[in-house]
């Protein structure tokens, strides 16, 4: 049977239904949607047409305003911007809906990257002993962050995942009756979520979404590469921070913490108990019936009769079920024994933690914990601590640490951050005690720049009456400076004896994390990505002489900015030199509800990581290693981009540019995260302090998308310039790292629109340095075209293209809104009395607006 292309898949099944079901929301009994749902066309049309009259978004808005609003007041004006924000939010949610209900047509669920394409390849190749031996080790780690880069409310997430169902469906009337309830459901949280808020939101697509996905991935695998052996390699693996993540975050108290992983384990038991229940109805055999009911009574007992307690431990339902496996087998013919056998490895993948709590904290709050720790220590006249302690060099110190240990209690603390800190290791312990081991063994320490900072972790579990702790430290590098000095850090905490002992009680692994967000921030796109590979070349080389073995965990984001795009083709584009043994990702915002927010979509992008491993090291194995001319290109591309970015970033509009012309400021006030938008608490902006979040999501609603590509056109435009085009052109025509990493700065530049604020050029302030963006992503654009051989960005991904073309429309009046608010109040604040309660109206616009441009911007992942 004849398959249509994606794009006319696309097309069909997307296009189409959204132009249909967005005119049933016209037809809504609500109280003024008819005139908004008339209105909002003619202001799109205008504003596209404004834009490339290069009109402002003032006289866009003014415009419109005359032509349709009839000598309209301020206020009237104001009304009818809100009315076409609520209304463009839920345009938004229903075109994330018809998406996801096309999700499974629009992609090739059997296609390359599948589970059913690696047993094909195996196959053909005939190497299911590799791949068998691969699979028994390998594993893929998704971990879920609260990172605000979208959050609708939970009522929201519910009308988005029934509307799905709905779509899919075709059911018209279901359909009409969600929009409905849309449109009557608030969008705004009032109030900023607690991290236990954002880790029951978070919880729901484990509970929906991961559970089942995930089980089926590895029954596949078990039954048709495995035959039907069990697989005890957990091969899924879930990681979550809401809760565990202190870096930055005031609001996550061990009490949250331990609540946090309270809920995890409450929420996996649910999870077992209904399919328990499922299975009682099938396995109604002699002999075999009390085992379930038993089973289930236990564990109705732990989820809704228990206050914390469990009436079954994870080991006596593994030998119950296994028992009950057995009689199946000998006296029942195997019946459901399928059914029996997804029971088993769900309980081999989630046991009764669901997924791994991890605790974080930044190294320089723990430079002031262990500050603190020593002054106590000297106040009590101990000889834990040499005197001199905090005036030894970094060796010295290293050297005084290898014989401590205590019994610390946080509680003699005065200062509530060295408590607190103390506090999460107690928790660890409980939890582990609670969920197992997997429930919380991993603290990871962020902005990591020495060895020293690993011991002194080290220390403070020592320190607190755990002597060999079943945790791994984890340091994330983050900046330039500290990922081209990782490998000196590692190899001193390789060579320490106290650490390579806690080394050898860990199975001599080693986790080592890296930050793509902040790298990019900290030194440009090109530099960023090029950092990275060589840290882990250079991790994983140091790491093979001292027989450790290093799993990378990568802090990774939606858009290409921070490390996201086409993540599944990074991972298949590393080289041998690379250790690629766990893929190990940070999943967040608006990645977690396009990527794995419903069963096809979680199924397909879980498959596609699987199946990138699969490709590196057995398929493709030594096929993807960078020559060293290659890395001399790249080295020198990366150092031209450095420079470029460098020279911007220190420009003295840089900070004042984020300031009055971005949103920046405004993403403190969304409500779409617990965490504060900066690190510091001091009221002058400081760009260490600020987070890659707000500092890439600035960019973005200003649609400049800067860290996606500024320094990408200058280093390119060197090798055109020096004749030396045709080096450039084979590293991206035989190198899968290179093809992938211009491939995903092509995407920046497609969701960039800078008519929308070509305005700025006029501006007497900050005109030139809008010029200078604005020619780095001419260049850019026009250098990558021609080494892509495309005509236009993203050609190569139809589909993908069209869906950004359709979401940067449905968002044009949102940006010309958000522009023209940002102007008026920045007119409103150059008159001599300025209208406080004016500008606050216009300042709510702002953020109405972001919050808006952020939900849509999902297809960034």
């Amino acid at each position: 049977m004849y398959t249509l292309p994606k794009i006319e898949r696309f097309n069909q099944d997307v296009l189409s239904k959204y132009h249909i079901y967005n005119s049933v929301f016209i037809t809504l009994p609500f109280h003024s949607i008819d005139n908004t749902g008339a209105l909002l066309p003619l202001f799109t049309d205008i504003c596209d047409t404004g834009f490339k009259k290069q009109e402002t978004p003032k006289e866009i808005v003014d415009f419109f305003s005359e032509r349709y609003l009839h000598n309209a007041t301020e206020q009237e004006k104001i009304d009818i911007m809100f009315r076409f924000i609520q209304y463009i939010e839920r345009q938004i949610v229903l075109f994330d809906a018809i998406e996801d209900a096309a999700f499974p047509v629009v992609n090739n669920m059997e296609g390359i990257g599948s589970l059913r394409d690696i047993k094909e390849k195996s196959d053909a190749k005939d190497n299911e002993d590799d791949l068998i031996e691969l699979l028994e080790n390998f594993n893929v780690r998704t971990v879920l962050t609260a990172h605000p880069t979208q959050f609708y409310p939970g009522a929201v997430l519910g009308i988005i995942n029934d509307l799905t169902e709905a779509i899919r469906k075709n059911d018209l009337l279901d359909i009409k009756q969600l929009l409905a309830q849309l449109g009557k459901t608030p969008f705004i949280q009032k109030d900023k979520p607690s991290p236990f808020d954002e880790a029951v939101s978070l919880i729901w697509f484990l509970e929906n979404v991961f559970y089942q996905t995930s089980g089926e991935i590895v029954q596949y695998l078990q039954k048709n590469i495995f035959n039907s052996l069990s697989i005890k390699n957990p091969l899924i693996k879930l990681g979550f921070w809401p809760g565990g993540d202190r870096d930055g975050n005031p609001f996550v108290t061990t009490e949250i913490t331990l609540k946090v992983a309270e809920r995890l384990r409450t929420s996996i038991l649910k999870c077992y108990y209904i399919e328990i229940r499922n299975l009682k109805r099938k396995l109604t055999f002699s002999g075999v019936d009390t085992l379930i009911t038993e089973l289930e009574q236990k564990l109705y007992r732990s989820v809704f009769y228990s206050k914390g307690d469990i009436f079954i431990t994870l080991e006596d339902f593994n030998t119950q079920l296994l028992k009950i496996k057995q009689i199946i087998i000998e006296q029942h013919q195997s019946l459901y024994l399928d059914e029996l056998d997804a029971l088993l490895i769900k309980l081999n993948l989630f046991g009764f933690h669901f997924a791994t709590l991890d605790i974080r904290q930044n190294s320089k709050i723990h430079d002031a914990v262990f500050s603190d720790i020593v002054d106590h220590f000297h106040r009590i006249e101990s000889t834990i601590f040499p005197k001199n302690y905090k005036n030894l060099s970094e060796t010295e110190k290293i050297s005084a640490l290898e014989t401590i240990k205590g019994n610390v209690d946080p509680k003699i603390f005065q200062n509530e951050i060295t408590q607190s800190t103390l506090e999460s290791i107690n928790a660890i312990r409980i939890i582990q005690s609670n969920n197992g081991e997997f429930g919380a063994n991993r603290y990871i320490i962020s902005n990591n720049e020495s060895a020293l900072n690993v011991l002194e972790t080290l220390a403070m579990f020592r320190l607190s009456n755990w002597e060999n702790p079943s945790v791994d430290i984890v340091p994330l590098f983050e900046s330039v400076d500290d990922l081209q000095n990782a490998d000196v850090i590692m190899e001193k905490l390789y060579t320490n004896t106290i650490y390579a002992e806690h080394l050898k009680n860990r199975s001599n692994k080693q986790t080592i994390m890296l930050g793509f967000s902040d790298g990019t921030k900290d030194g440009g796109y090109l530099m960023a990505n090029w950092s990275i590979y060589k840290a882990k070349e250079m991790l994983t080389e140091i790491s093979r002489k001292y027989n450790i073995k290093v799993i990378f965990f990568d802090g990774r984001g939606g858009p290409p900015a921070r490390g996201g795009g086409k993540t599944h083709k990074f991972y298949a584009s590393l080289g041998p030199n690379i250790e690629n043994n766990e893929i190990q990702v940070t999943v967040q915002g608006q990645t977690i509800s396009s990527n794995f927010g419903t069963l096809d979509s979680c199924r397909y992008n879980l498959e596609n990581l699987l199946s990138a491993g699969v490709s590196n090291q057995v398929f493709d194995k030594n096929q993807n290693e960078l020559s060293i001319s290659d890395k001399d290109i790249l080295n020198q591309l990366a150092n031209l981009g450095y420079d470029k970015y460098l020279s911007f970033k220190n420009h003295p509009h840089f900070i004042p540019y984020l300031e009055e012309m971005s949103t920046l400021k405004y993403y403190a006030k969304t409500n779409i995260g617990s965490r504060p938008a900066k690190r510091s608490k001091s009221a002058q902006l400081d760009f260490a302090d600020l987070r890659a979040i707000p500092f890439v999501g600035s960019w973005s609603q200003l649609k400049q998308n800067v860290p996606g590509f500024f320094g990408v056109g200058t280093a390119l435009k060197y090798f055109e310039d020096s004749n030396q085009w045709d080096k450039v052109q084979d590293l991206y025509d035989n190198s899968l790292f290179f093809k992938t990493l211009l491939e995903n700065s092509m995407m920046s530049l497609a969701k960039s629109f800078f008519p929308l604020t070509a305005y700025m050029k006029k501006d007497p302030k900050f005109g030139p340095f809008w010029q200078i963006i604005y020619d780095e992503f001419l260049e850019t654009k026009r250098l990558l075209l021609k080494i892509a051989g495309h005509k236009e960005l993203m050609e190569n991904y139809p589909d993908g293209k069209a869906s950004i073309q359709i979401r940067e429309r449905i968002v044009l009046p949102l940006l010309t809104i958000q522009q023209y608010a940002l102007l008026r109040i920045n007119e409103l604040n150059k008159e001599s009395q300025p209208d406080e309660a004016l500008i606050k109206v216009y300042e709510k616009i702002v953020t109405r607006s972001l919050f808006g441009n952020t939900n849509a911007s999902r297809n960034s992942a």
